[in-house]
């Protein structure tokens, strides 16, 4: 750990960081179950609903680039404070919702508030930590973190039993309050602040554009979230519509993905021990492939096979995010702040592209579904082909062996 937090000490910036890294997952699955009900409410469209998600990611994905280079110059902590105060704000405005149309209006500035936090999360993680020290920190995050999807669905349908679907975001606004008071108790880690302009920290989103061996890697890593938000987007309409299950059945189903998820980044810790990381990337992108087949061949037959696959999709994919990551923010060594904004912002962008993808035919969900999971695995794969024994990666691997 490079830098001491005094106040919050060892354990609580692990707390701290995972809740500003909950952000996107609480976010967005607290309210899955309530999607098809919401329908009836508003009296609209499936695929005007799915547009509080699909729209969310998008101006969440655009507000990393906002906040990502503007952390780089007036320091992680103001960036985040600002981002946690307009995120409570908006989440109180999407309770108070009377119309689709407000509500998509209420989760865009949500998602624009919300991006602050967790942009500024990993700019930390990567101020304090270095190497394999870093790794295993970003493993347990994210082994923590998955935490929330498991829980926020089951969280989700409690709120809708015991009231309405605008309690879902009141709650959201409480964790918002939580967190700004976490934040407040973080001291700074940026050491060497930029000393340029606004206009031009901006600008050095495109100094680490041009950074061939990052954008290689960017182009590899950034698809594979389509296959996970894909499944985000259609598995409360797979599950409560085509299976039949109740809300509460939607919950435990969608709690198993998660909880399976779960495994992944200490699967990867395990496993970087005894076998290559370039082979553990290969296989988890042949896995995603296998799936796809699987999920366009029989994800229709049951439930719980489609929960199966779809659970070995998603430890896949979180399985290879901690190595990825790595990759990526190992080729910058400056412009933190702008390398996790460009890396989350295309991780984002592709996560809608899924999103609204497997939303095209709504009486054919699992079978796109299906599709987008073979396609991820086959030109991911063919990608990470092309670049695994290049220098750029064989040389940053060696400090994780």
């Amino acid at each position: 750990m490079n830098k001491v937090q005094n106040a919050l000490g060892k354990t609580g910036t692990l707390i701290f960081l995972v809740v500003m890294s909950a952000f996107p997952p609480l976010t967005t699955d607290l309210y899955l179950p309530a999607l098809p009900q919401m329908v009836s409410i508003f009296n609209t469209s499936e695929s005007m609903v799915n547009l509080t998600l699909s729209m969310y990611f998008i101006v969440y994905a655009t507000g990393l680039l906002f906040w990502g280079p503007l952390s780089d110059k007036f320091g992680r902590k103001p960036i985040m404070m600002i981002g946690i105060l307009i995120y409570i704000i908006s989440s109180l405005l999407c309770a108070l919702a009377t119309n689709i149309e407000f509500l998509i209006v209420s989760r865009l500035i949500e998602a624009f508030g919300g991006s602050a936090a967790t942009v500024v999360a990993t700019a930390i993680v990567k101020d304090l930590y270095d190497g394999r020290e870093r790794e295993k920190i970003m493993a347990t995050i994210m082994s923590l973190v998955i935490i929330a999807p498991m829980v926020a669905p089951v969280l989700g349908a409690f709120l809708l039993k015991i009231s309405s679907w605008s309690m879902i975001f009141v709650f959201l606004a409480i964790f918002g309050i939580i967190s700004a008071i976490l934040a407040f108790y973080y001291e700074e880690t940026l050491e060497n602040r930029y000393k340029g302009s606004v206009f031009k920290s901006w600008g050095r989103l495109i100094v680490v554009v041009k950074n061939p061996n990052f954008v290689s890697l960017l182009c590899i890593f950034s698809i594979t979230p389509m296959t996970i938000m894909a499944f985000l987007a259609s598995g409360s309409y797979v599950y409560i519509d085509g299976f039949g299950l109740t809300e509460q059945e939607f919950g435990y189903a969608f709690a198993f993905n998660a909880l399976c998820a779960s495994f992944g980044p200490t699967i990867y810790m395990k496993l970087s021990r005894l076998v290559s990381i370039k082979s553990i990337i290969t296989c988890c992108f042949s896995v995603i492939l296998l799936c796809g087949i699987c999920t366009y061949t029989v994800g229709n037959l049951s439930a719980w096979i489609f929960a199966f696959i779809a659970a070995l999709s998603t430890i896949a994919m979180i399985t290879m995010r901690v190595p990825g990551v790595n990759l990526m923010l190992d080729q910058q060594n400056e412009d933190t702040g702008s390398a996790v904004a460009i890396i989350q912002f295309c991780a984002m962008i592709c996560g809608s592209i899924g999103m609204i993808l497997v939303s095209l035919r709504p009486d054919s969900l699992i079978q796109d579904l299906g599709i987008i999971q073979f396609a991820v695995g086959a030109i991911g794969g063919i990608l990470w082909f092309m670049a695994k024994k290049r220098s750029y990666v064989v040389d940053k691997l060696i400090k994780y062996d």
